[in-house]
């Protein structure tokens, strides 16, 4: 009996022997095909990933190189990364040659893991160089693009970070301190949208050309006459059915430009709808841009239309020139039960002839190694020449965020990888690719490409400054304890190769909000405290941060109020004990914050001047949008619409909801922020703001201010704030 149980006993030693083995194996997580050539761009950064930590010490270029067609090995940095599990293989400084038939990305087995195992099978890598984006081509190559994208998110856990996205925004000494200034107003006197770049335009809700008001609200469009303030007309309305939801509006002259999502009923199901010898794939939604001649604004004539399959990504506005980006994530599950089945975009334009037109395979370029299955559609078209078709140009494999100067656009795509697991502690972070695409009249071509490590928040992640493009990224998570997150400024030359960079900055928290202006950067983290940092980059192969200030709270948006000045619009936060679980601490947020920063000496950057607005669940849509701020330096104006809750003694979780509507403040370096008026739509007494009376925007016309709501509109003296007009929306 003894003799069994030592048996036994030793067999189930030897099998846990075996377990651990086999699990602590050294492994290649990357879902490399051993006889496929990738397809990759002149900067690509190679990213190897294993299924264990790395010995630092084993990394040496004679185990992880890249060799040419000849044999030749080139010019290569090694980075481990944070969690030791991901190698990272820069590309030569001039980037690879397309002149090359074939490279070889070479892994030896001599790497080791920490506990000393060694990789179990060495990895070539065959790839080849394209300069530009290589084209689908053929329906072939496109269905095969999707099936391999299938088969990937089948045999690949993906756990939670890798999610679909169905919709999801400079220059330096002409930082937008103010809003831009409409090429459409005579006027100078006359507010304009809240832009992140000047002689940029950026769509909103609301446009005005100083003699009218015109809005997107309730499914229509309204065309207000606006003076005399205290005689309002409403003019003429656009109204919409249901399959279409403006949202978006550009003004420029007499034309006004409609954005928004249009939607398609299916009323029959795909095998009914087409005949066996083309069978598309439905499409679910598009961005609409409508064209009117506004030059008798009591009644406005359509005169052209532009429609693009997928959801509204971001849109801009040079002169006349506009600039539309749609981002559609097409039903590829489709071709599992059916190949024949055609899942091109599709795309319509006035200019160009009546119905629907899918673009061609030969005008479909992809991003390769892009592991996102989505077209991005790029319209480029005049409103001084509706007649002329737009240029439309499509792209296969991302597009999160964008970037717009004058003379490029630029299409940040988060790039997600295979995961070995569900378990958060193998859960591999997202890095982001970078596509410059130059622009010049309607011709929007691609230009170079780039990856940096960890992803962008917004529109103002990033920046073009005198040949440059910067831009800031958080890496991991700031959950992650294990692997603190941490974020980075990278600075690329006009053909995106790197020049200079920070990294390591903040670990354990992310990026809130950021600001570039000229040769300072200003950038806001958060985790307990919000770091503010100042960093100087006018030597842009060696930015530095020179000052850092922690202060409760954090921000969402920075706005530059001079050059040695930047405001600071947020969440304040309060630190309280966590009675849940033992003896620690959480964070809340509390009122909305805003904060004056002086920057004149930037190594020690000082809170001037800083305001609290009510208490927790108070809101403002300038968290989130930028467009809902009005500031006029010169006629010492901050304005924004603002949702307010007082918090109930001795409860934490209970608010109470005491306001809706606009803060008016006058602001200057003297006496800070001084709230000058409220503005309010509603009665304030329900237990929470309506909708139809909330403020959502302001804007000015000469020495008044108007208060927007779907409700009505308000006219104010700029000098008292009281009312002097009023218009109930129809």
């Amino acid at each position: 009996m003894k003799k069994i149980v030592t048996v036994t006993g030793l067999l189930l030693l030897f099998a846990a022997v075996i377990i651990f083995y086999s699990l602590t194996q050294l492994k290649i997580v990357n879902a490399w095909d051993d006889d496929e050539k990738q397809i990759v761009l002149p900067n690509k950064v190679w990213r190897v990933t294993f299924t264990e930590k790395i010995d630092e010490k084993s990394i040496k270029p004679s185990l992880v190189y890249v060799t040419n067609e000849e044999g030749v090995k080139q010019s290569s940095e090694l980075t481990l990364s944070d969690d030791k599990k991901t190698i990272y293989i820069s590309p030569p400084k001039e980037g690879y040659e397309s002149n090359s038939k074939i490279y070889l990305l070479h892994i030896k087995k001599g790497i080791k893991s920490v506990l000393g195992r060694g990789l179990i099978s060495s990895k070539r890598v065959p790839f080849v160089v394209e300069d530009t984006l290589p084209s689908i081509g053929s329906k072939s190559n496109l269905n095969d693009y999707f099936l391999t994208m299938i088969k990937e998110q089948k045999k690949q856990d993906t756990g939670f970070f890798a999610s679909r996205e169905d919709a999801k925004v400079s220059s330096g000494a002409m930082f937008s301190s103010e809003s831009a200034k409409s090429d459409s107003v005579a006027n100078n006197d006359v507010s304009q949208t809240n832009v992140q770049v000047q002689g940029v335009d950026e769509a909103d809700m609301v446009k005005t050309d100083g003699k009218h008001i015109f809005q997107a609200v309730n499914n229509k469009i309204d065309i207000i006459q606006a003076l005399p303030a205290g005689d309002m007309k409403h003019l003429s309305q656009i109204p919409y059915d249901q399959f279409f939801n403006p949202s978006q509006l550009f003004l420029h002259d007499d034309k006004l430009l409609v954005i928004g999502q249009s939607y398609k009923e299916l009323n029959k199901p795909i095998d009914q709808m087409v005949d066996d010898s083309m069978k598309i794939a439905p499409m679910h939604q598009s961005t609409k841009a409508i064209v009117y001649d506004v030059k008798n604004p009591e009644k406005p004539a359509q005169i052209r239309e532009i429609d693009l399959e997928g959801s509204y990504l971001s849109a801009r506005k040079i002169g006349g020139a506009v600039y539309l980006v749609s981002n559609q994530y097409p039903d590829y599950w489709l071709l599992e039960q059916d190949e024949d089945i055609d899942i091109r975009p599709k795309y319509s334009d006035t200019a160009d002839g009546t119905g629907i037109k899918t673009v061609e395979y030969r005008k479909i370029q992809y991003i390769p190694d892009s592991r996102q299955a989505n077209y991005i559609m790029i319209a480029a078209f005049n409103l001084d020449e509706p007649k002329k078709k737009a240029n439309i140009t499509t792209y296969l494999g991302g597009g999160d965020q964008m970037y717009m100067s004058e003379d490029n656009l630029y299409l940040a795509v988060t790039n997600h990888f295979p995961q070995p697991n569900r378990d958060m502690s193998s859960m591999v972070a997202p890095d982001t690719n970078i596509y410059k695409f130059s622009v010049d009249g309607m011709n929007v071509k691609f230009h170079s490409s780039a990856e940096v490590q960890g992803t962008v928040l917004n529109q103002f992640s990033m920046d073009e400054h005198e040949g440059h493009f910067r831009l800031v990224t958080t890496k991991g998570y700031a959950w992650d304890e294990s692997r603190p997150s941490s974020n980075q400024l990278y600075i690329l030359d006009g053909n995106l190769k790197p020049v200079g960079q920070l990294e390591e900055l903040a670990r354990g928290e992310r990026i809130y909000s950021a600001r570039f202006m000229g040769d300072r950067i200003y950038m806001v983290t958060f985790k307990e405290t919000d770091p503010l940092f100042v960093i100087n980059a006018s030597e842009p192969a060696r930015p530095k941060v020179l000052g850092e200030l922690k202060i409760p709270g954090f921000s969402n948006y920075l706005h530059p109020y001079d050059e040695n000045h930047i405001i600071g619009f947020g969440q304040d936060t309060k630190v309280i004990a966590d009675k849940g679980f033992g003896s620690g601490t959480r964070i809340l947020t509390d009122g909305v914050k805003i904060s004056m920063f002086d920057v004149s000496d930037m190594s020690n950057p000082k809170e001037k001047f800083t305001e609290i607005i009510g208490g927790r669940g108070t809101y403002s849509p300038l968290n989130q949008d930028h467009k809902a701020l009005l500031f006029n330096k010169n006629k010492n104006l901050f304005a924004f619409p603002v949702t307010v809750y007082h918090n109930q003694q001795n409860n934490e979780f209970e608010q109470t909801f005491a306001f809706q509507g606009a803060y008016i403040y006058n602001i200057d370096l003297e006496s800070g922020f001084n709230l000058k008026s409220k503005i309010s739509h509603g009665k304030n007494t329900a237990a929470y703001d309506e909708w139809e009376s909330s403020i959502n925007r302001l804007l000015y016309i000469g020495d008044t201010l108007y208060a927007l709501s779907p409700e009505k509109i308000t006219a104010h003296d700029m000098q008292t704030f009281g009312q002097i007009g009023e218009l109930l929306m129809k």
